[in-house]
């Protein structure tokens, strides 16, 4: 809840400077800052749309392999797969990628929606969970830093600051007011959406295993709970199509963040060096990037190295989001300055 908020306000700040300005974050770094200063967050971004798409690479791997029993070593690789099949969309536009986001977030909502109706959660505790902080069991404070890097992404400020740039805003006082009103009203239902399904999976995964039919194996399971087992303790406890469904959810949500790493990058890079790639090219410079320590890590500790991974890479994001945040209020402020 807490990290939706501030990535609620953090996004919409960011919309407004690319719609006051005309010119996306980095673009603006690249113009105040000298070559040193400039260098150093362009690294830092750099490195933020990897560690944003290990997460991407492992969950597809896991997806996979609750669907086919493919090994999630073979699955990491087969993820390429997937740029591929960005590559041919890209082709049509960003309106119509923007339409295939939206398709597969309703795809993953609808599925923890099932998901939640058949596992049950108690409301109460729900209610509860929301809004009493609590921090229980081995390792929930990383969890807790991981899911702020997760939702509160350093390089989607960059990327909701240059995409408002692709619409047509009247250039007046009323039409500006008018957008960033309207962008604020977006950003909100987008993150409203991307809560609700974090609450989901929350509640299902804390039903599921406080079930009183579990069994001592997987009772085992939920002390140490990661992506793939919580596929398989959906299986025995909720049934097999639950474990379907799961891993189809988190299909859509790799291929959903692919896109919008993908995006993110070509403007990081387009802006801090005024240097533009193919996008097949950054695409798949990316995608290498991420593929090679999640191939290592699925090959030495299998699947639950591989889950481990993907909290720290959570993780890392957080430690770069200041890096994102200063940039973006000294460009503001340089902003107000000169306008003023």
């Amino acid at each position: 809840l807490v990290a939706s908020c501030a990535a609620l306000v953090i996004q919409s700040l960011a919309a407004n400077l690319g719609v006051v300005t005309g010119k996306h974050l980095a673009e603006h770094c690249r113009a105040e800052y000298s070559k040193v200063p400039n260098f150093l967050p362009w690294v830092v971004a750099e490195i933020a749309v990897v560690a944003c798409d290990i997460p991407e690479v492992i969950g597809t791997a896991f997806a996979l392999n609750m669907l086919f029993s493919i090994p999630v070593w073979i699955g990491v690789l087969l993820t390429g797969l997937s740029t591929l099949m960005l590559l041919a969309l890209q082709q049509y536009g960003v309106r119509k990628l923007e339409f295939l986001i939206a398709f597969l977030v309703f795809t993953i909502a609808l599925c923890f929606v099932i998901e939640l109706h058949n596992s049950k959660p108690d409301p109460g505790e729900v209610l509860h969970g929301l809004f009493v902080p609590q921090l229980k069991g081995n390792g929930a404070t990383g969890l807790a830093i991981s899911l702020l890097g997760a939702m509160v992404i350093p390089h989607n400020l960059f990327l909701h600051s240059a995409l408002v740039l692709s619409r047509k805003i009247p250039r007046s006082s009323t039409g500006i007011k008018e957008a960033c009103r309207f962008y604020l009203i977006e950003s909100g239902l987008a993150l409203m959406i991307a809560f609700l399904i974090n609450v989901s999976v929350i509640s299902v995964s804390g039903a599921v295993c406080n079930a009183p039919d579990l069994t001592p194996e997987d009772r085992a399971k939920c002390e140490d709970l990661d992506l793939n087992k919580a596929s398989f303790l959906l299986r025995n406890v909720v049934g097999k199509w639950s474990s379907k469904l799961f891993a189809i959810a988190l299909l859509a949500s790799g291929q959903s963040s692919t896109i919008t790493g993908t995006y993110a990058g070509q403007y990081v890079m387009q802006g801090f060096l005024d240097l533009r790639l193919e996008p097949w090219l950054r695409n798949f410079l990316t995608r290498c990037l991420a593929i090679i320590p999640s191939l290592i890590v699925a090959l030495i500790g299998g699947s639950a190295g591989a889950g481990k991974l993907i909290i720290i890479a959570s993780m890392n994001l957080v430690l770069e989001l200041p890096f994102a945040l200063v940039s973006s209020s000294q460009v503001s402020l340089l902003t107000k300055t000169k306008m003023g």
